[in-house]
């Protein structure tokens, strides 16, 4: 895999980092080489204008930017660069539910657009980098249509479980209901 860095993982503070080390060990565990660090769009301004407009300079691809509470910073990175931004809002101690964190990033203005996974989802969040990536790199995309793979694999695999005969009134799914489960 080309070791050049390709994606940046943004948070905008410590306490962010339980959450968005899961994008961390997508990446990781997929080979892909990337950075991660604070960028504050309240604290640190300054920092947040030269991380956002240097990154496409720096040969970074893809932006994944965790924020809580008010949740400004991808919104104000995707003002930033020409860079595709995925934004996970993060359920902090000054969050209402997360709701606002959600909104903060989901309602862009037009022209700004920032990609948003579900609450405290940093690990979707990497895994639409990779598929970002994977656009313009077969072995990027062929590990993610294994990881698709995978993931059918394990839910064909627990079917057993679920529909094994438990309850008085419990019937059988009937044969040719699913093609792809059924045996041929």
């Amino acid at each position: 895999m080309d070791q050049c860095v390709s994606v940046g993982i943004v948070m905008g503070s410590a306490s962010d980092l339980p959450i968005m080390s899961a994008a961390a060990d997508v990446l990781d565990q997929a080979g892909i080489p990337f950075e991660i660090t604070i960028v504050s769009a309240h604290r640190t301004p300054e920092r947040l204008m030269q991380y956002g407009r240097a990154a496409h300079k720096r040969g970074l691809s893809v932006l994944i930017s965790g924020a809580g509470g008010a949740a400004h910073l991808p919104g104000m990175l995707a003002s930033l660069t020409p860079l595709p931004v995925i934004g996970v809002p993060i359920l902090s101690a000054n969050s209402l539910h997360g709701v606002d964190s959600i909104l903060s990033i989901l309602q862009m203005p037009a022209g700004v657009p920032v990609a948003t996974v579900g609450l405290n989802n940093a690990k979707n969040a990497a895994l639409l980098a990779l598929r970002i990536l994977g656009v313009a790199n077969v072995e990027i995309r062929q590990q993610q249509i294994d990881h698709l793979m995978l993931q059918q694999e394990a839910v064909l695999s627990s079917l057993s479980k679920v529909e094994s005969p438990r309850w008085t009134h419990q019937q059988p799914i009937p044969p040719g209901a699913f093609s792809t489960t059924d045996p041929q």
